[in-house]
């Protein structure tokens, strides 16, 4: 078995700095205009940019009517909007239920040495434990939270720290960045893709759509597992929309294992999957972080330069996570702190 490193950079904000507040609600928490918070509600957090909805994060259990209760789960993004209303993701679909929005989860897991699973909810399951910060200065907002991993007698077997940043939409889209760190707690866990596939980690699941056009930088893709892309874009009409929106999902290419290999579907599924088909063993005390950038976009892959968003990300222009203790992997330069990952089993 061989030991992983990943290295964090420390963003610095650009443009003279993000305002800095304390746990809890920011001060911009009251405007009206830019990027703010609305008060939690039924287990939801949404994130509105003036009076535009751009994100809901479940951190309470949610579950839809007529759905088995064992289907019932927290701890990710649902409903997603696109920069001109368009409701991107979905939640519950009947032709798997436990697809979830923008989630983070996996088919294969192995915890006090039992087979568990947050993809189907079997044995183990996320659940809020702590918000970690909670800030928006109009420009950009950020969502900090830690949450648990607990097994069905109610041990904690691991945790996730979750970071969110949402930066203001321009003419084109809007970029939310996503930073993950996963670790082990009493014991080891493993991680594994989908027999045959691979599929497991970062996934985005599409609402209700027609003209479906997936989108890489090698061109336009059919259906696949496995194949190795720095980014993906899906594309469509979707449901109650006049014209073509969509988005895309960039991996840092410092992540573990990157370029990962994916799972394209047109059914309305893209996953970067991590760690595919080799397996993962998180350690206790020993974090694992993995970054990704969202880009929500008006038109298809070329009107919204997805390329050309994917540039922006690698370049580091942005301002991301500024105070982030995680161990994040970013390419701006900045102060490097060594970290020991996990292993590869």
């Amino acid at each position: 078995m061989r030991e992983q490193h990943i290295t964090r950079r420390t963003f610095l904000a650009a443009s003279g700095g993000a305002a800095v507040f304390a746990c809890g609600w920011s001060r911009a928490a009251g405007r009206k205009d830019g990027l703010r918070f609305a008060e939690p509600n039924g287990g939801r957090l949404r994130i509105l940019d003036g009076d535009a909805p751009v994100l809901t994060y479940n951190f309470g259990d949610q579950l839809k009517q007529g759905v088995p209760k064992n289907r019932t789960r927290s701890c990710y993004c649902h409903p997603v909007w696109a920069p001109d209303g368009t409701l991107l993701t979905d939640d519950f679909p009947k032709d798997h239920y436990h697809h979830r929005g923008i989630s983070w989860m996996w088919p294969r897991m192995k915890a006090r040495g039992k087979a568990v699973q947050l993809w189907h909810l079997h044995g183990i399951a996320q659940h809020h434990a702590k918000w970690l910060d909670r800030r928006a200065d109009g420009g950009s907002a950020l969502l900090a939270v830690r949450n648990d991993w607990r097994l069905d007698d109610g041990e904690r077997a691991g945790s996730e720290t979750v970071r969110i940043r949402i930066h203001k939409a321009d003419a084109v889209g809007r970029a939310i960045d996503f930073e993950l760190t996963f670790e082990a707690i009493g014991g080891p866990i493993e991680l594994l893709g989908a027999a045959g596939k691979g599929y497991g980690g970062f996934c985005f699941r599409f609402a209700p759509r027609t003209y479906t056009v997936i989108t890489t930088e090698a061109g336009r893709q059919k259906d696949s597992n496995g194949k190795p892309f720095k980014w993906a874009d899906l594309s469509a009409r979707f449901e109650g929309a006049g014209e073509m929106s969509g988005a895309a999902v960039f991996v840092h290419p410092k992540n573990i294992g990157a370029p990962h290999g994916w799972t394209l579907r047109h059914y309305g599924f893209l996953g970067p999957c991590w760690p595919g088909l080799e397996p993962y063993t998180l350690q206790p005390g020993v974090p694992v972080t993995l970054a990704y950038r969202v880009w929500l976009h008006r038109g298809d892959a070329a009107a919204g330069k997805t390329a050309e968003a994917y540039e922006a990300y690698l370049s580091g222009s942005e301002k991301v996570f500024p105070n982030s203790r995680s161990a994040g992997v970013y390419p701006r330069r900045g102060t490097a702190v060594g970290l020991t990952g996990g292993r590869r089993a």
